[in-house]
């Protein structure tokens, strides 16, 4: 059995958070970003998040949120992490984590072992990294995340830290086995890789997803 965790991102639909949870997902993420097909309003995510709480840790996806934005998710959500997977600074990332209590997962994206090493700036203030694929300057109407699409995954091999982090970017059931596997990613991350359109999940594919995770190794 494999020890790795699995967070299922994007989520909106309370049908898809319980197949998430049943089917052992170990975070559940709801993404708080106005141009994602997949954003959810904090009133809804409440509601997706009461359906999580105490068996799936609930993460808070944003993008260079402003204060006001993070005490509604806060107050109304009661997320157990914050995912920034914007252009926060350092400081941005200490100071989220200051006014909440709560910690922060730094989303580094990836094309270049120059950004697995950027990620070095955060150790000991972000409570750990995810990274994701940098999308291509080619890609029209490209999102912070969930465009799926994977990076060199043979970046992280020969990073040589002992950092926690959480791996994503273009992940689905027929593919993670083999970047486990070239990452020793101890966490994985998947969003559009169980979809059917942006933002539209489908419960088979997440149970494929999770399934598969668990049976590896």
């Amino acid at each position: 059995m494999s020890g790795t965790r699995v967070k299922v991102c994007g989520l909106s639909d309370p049908a898809h958070v319980r197949t998430a949870v049943e089917a052992g997902a170990d975070y559940v993420g709801f993404v708080f970003y106005e141009p994602s097909p997949r954003n959810v309003s904090t009133t809804l995510a409440q509601g997706l998040a009461s359906q999580a709480r105490g068996r799936a840790k609930i993460v808070a996806l944003v993008v260079d949120a402003d204060d006001a934005l993070i005490d509604r998710i806060n107050t109304e959500v009661k997320p157990d992490y914050y995912q920034a997977h914007g252009s926060e600074t350092v400081d941005r990332i200490a100071e989220i984590h200051a006014r909440t209590g709560v910690p922060v997962i730094k989303v580094i994206k990836v094309r270049d072992a120059a950004d697995i090493e950027a990620a070095s700036a955060y150790d000991g203030v972000a409570a750990m990294i995810l990274f994701d694929a940098k999308a291509p300057e080619t890609l029209a109407n490209a999102l912070p995340g969930g465009n799926g699409i994977p990076f060199d995954w043979s970046l992280l091999s020969r990073d040589g830290t002992s950092r926690k982090f959480m791996l994503s970017g273009g992940l689905e059931a027929g593919n993670v086995a083999a970047a486990i596997d070239a990452t020793g990613a101890p966490e994985v991350d998947v969003s559009s890789g169980v979809e059917t359109a942006p933002g539209v999940k489908d419960a088979a594919a997440i149970v494929k997803f999770i399934e598969t995770v668990r049976q590896h190794g």
